[in-house]
């Protein structure tokens, strides 16, 4: 449909949660991911049902959920998002956001919030697309992978920014990358380690650099126990956000 009438659909949908409120919770919260493949891995559950898996993310003390929306390289849909942010919880949009009609299919679905990856836009069309986005009453990770990118992040205002870990061009990983870039994010961000983030150790590593949450997705969609899998990420992210855990500013 065209935009202006999407935009109007979507506008007649209920306000999403804020993935924002969510995330300020005491704790480093996490972020449990419905992913179903990766152009680095292939395949990871491609026959994963996407509400009975966020639902075991849930009661494991998930805060928000990531739903891949991608269809050729991670298998997503705007199905599995509505799926998803029906259940209750903050919803983010992942995928490879450069148009405003992506922001508002996002809200029609029922999501809190879009994924904007600075790699991937020239900065007017990033600072135009997080506008569009607060616009519409949703709520921006905007993801960054290096320092240029963080400097990109502060200059529009980014409330939520996210380290990547995962080069995008190469896919190795860069370990040290958030207690790198940590210390130059916005002030008053909410800081988000994204990729590589595996058990309980990552989170209090991730806490200690100055984490408020993390963002998993292939070791949760591969684990036998989904929901335990999350509860034991959850207690590391607690007893980390009340036993030293670095704040920034």
């Amino acid at each position: 449909m065209p935009l202006p009438a999407l935009r109007e659909r979507a506008r007649a949908v209920a306000p999403p949660p804020s993935l924002e409120d969510a995330l300020r919770a005491p704790g480093v919260g996490v972020i449990a991911e419905v992913k179903r493949a990766s152009p680095s891995k292939g395949p990871l559950a491609p026959d994963l049902d996407a509400a009975a898996q966020v639902r075991a993310y849930l009661d494991g003390g998930a805060v928000a959920v990531s739903v891949l929306t991608e269809p050729d390289r991670f298998h997503g849909s705007l199905a599995d998002l509505a799926a998803v942010a029906a259940l209750g919880s903050p919803a983010l949009r992942k995928d490879f956001v450069v148009d405003p009609y992506q922001v508002w299919e996002a809200r029609l679905a029922g999501a809190a919030a879009v994924l904007l990856i600075v790699a991937a836009l020239d900065e007017a069309t990033l600072a135009a697309l997080h506008d569009e986005a607060l616009t519409a009453g949703l709520s921006v990770l905007v993801e960054v992978h290096d320092d240029a990118e963080v400097a990109a992040a502060r200059r529009i205002g980014a409330r939520i920014v996210g380290v990547n870990a995962r080069d995008l061009r190469t896919f190795a990983m860069d370990r040290d990358a958030f207690a790198r870039l940590r210390p130059q994010l916005p002030e008053g961000c909410l800081a988000v380690a994204e990729s590589g983030v595996r058990d309980a150790d990552d989170v209090r590593r991730a806490a200690a650099d100055g984490a408020d949450a993390v963002l998993v997705g292939e070791s949760l969609v591969t684990a036998p126990d989904p929901r335990a899998a999350v509860a034991a990420l959850v207690a590391a992210g607690r007893t980390a956000g009340t036993t030293g855990r670095t704040r920034h500013p």
